[in-house]
């Protein structure tokens, strides 16, 4: 066999490349196609990498910190049961404190050990330090969004003097203002003023803290002034944990709330006397009044009456406690003994003959 020459076959294979015949297109255009999608491919790519964005619900992370209020009230309620048997008044007066002191254990083993809050591990929820985020994004460590270290220990300790020290300071600078009236000190007395600061440092703390809830309801980040202060957002913990929420005692309860104000909306419009008249008509007889000696009482039957008044215009004597309620409760109310309407009321005097006395 005769073996072929190399150098012919590689011209012949160039010769082909560079478009002669019907072979393979040229080099060129494929890079013309490549540079034509390269944007497209790129901005596919940049999509891709892009971080997916979960919204925290609202309603979630403000139930965690009702949860929390409510935690701490159960707490409150069984140490009161504790020092019931105390000198009495000895927990409202130091009230603040005791508050202090469980809002104090709820943090101590909850936050600083990096463990959610109550009212946040109901609620599936944790606190992330927000700042530190960006270097897991920078990082490329971040796929569900729900990455992130927790606080540190400057937050940590931060969220304690803010949240506990400063409600603790609060509650007691309003007790001790007020048991001592330093709003009705004199203008130029010192007490008058720290009052003043106190009342506009109140009026200034509610301002930002609509306008924080405002952002709030806005974005879904940061329900608390602290929070945001502190950069320590709500994140949830597991991100596969369904919103399994049983609503059943909930709605027991609006139904019996709403019957309970139907009740009282409706039974002061209702004369019960007249109803009572109604149900017990088919089983009350006038003979039975009738039969009653003209001395005794036709409701309650007493004998001798008790106070006895008329009833005008038919004069018939009851007690007057039996007929003022039965006149007040029923204003058509009719003798008992004549069927007559009742207009007024007499004291009825009784005439003593002192001829047959003698």
């Amino acid at each position: 066999m005769a073996s072929a020459d190399p150098q012919s076959s590689r011209g012949a294979a160039e010769a082909d490349g560079r478009g002669g015949g019907g072979g393979a297109p040229p080099i060129d255009a494929w890079l013309r196609a490549w540079r034509a999608i390269a944007p497209q491919w790129d901005q596919m790519r940049a999509k891709a990498k892009r971080v997916p964005d979960i919204p925290i619900l609202r309603v979630n992370q403000i139930d965690a910190a009702r949860l929390d209020v409510e935690m701490t009230a159960m707490l409150r309620e069984q140490l009161g049961k504790v020092f019931s048997l105390s000198q009495p008044g000895l927990l409202l007066r130091y009230e603040p404190e005791l508050n202090a002191f469980l809002e104090f254990l709820v943090w101590r083993f909850s936050i600083w050990v990096d463990k959610p809050t109550p009212g946040n591990a109901l609620m599936n929820l944790r606190y992330r330090n927000e700042r530190s985020y960006k270097t897991y994004l920078n990082l490329g460590r971040v796929r569900t969004g729900l990455e992130g270290a927790g606080l540190t220990k400057t937050q940590k300790i931060l969220y304690c003097l803010f949240v506990v020290g400063g409600r603790y300071a609060w509650a007691r600078l309003q007790l001790i203002s007020a048991f001592q009236r330093w709003g009705d000190r004199q203008r130029t007395s010192w007490a008058r003023r720290a009052w003043l600061l106190l009342q506009k440092t109140e009026s200034l703390y509610k301002i930002a803290g609509f306008a924080n809830l405002i952002l709030f309801l806005h974005s879904g980040r940061y329900p608390s002034i602290v929070e945001r202060l502190l950069g320590a957002r709500l994140v949830y913990e597991k991100a596969d944990m369904n919103r399994a929420v049983s609503f059943e005692y909930m709605n027991r309860q609006l139904v019996w709330h709403e019957f309970s104000e139907l009740l009282l909306l409706v039974l002061p419009l209702l004369n019960m006397m007249s109803i009572r008249k109604v149900l017990m008509f088919p089983f009350s007889t006038q003979a039975s009044v009738s039969s009653l000696p003209e001395d005794a009482c036709p409701i309650c039957e007493a004998n001798p009456i008790i106070t006895p008044y008329m009833a005008l215009p038919c004069c018939h004597v009851y007690c007057y406690y039996c007929i003022r309620t039965r006149s007040l409760s029923d204003r058509n109310f009719k003798c008992a003994r004549c069927n007559i309407s009742v207009v007024a009321l007499k004291r009825h005097q009784v005439e003593v003959d002192l001829s047959e006395t003698q």
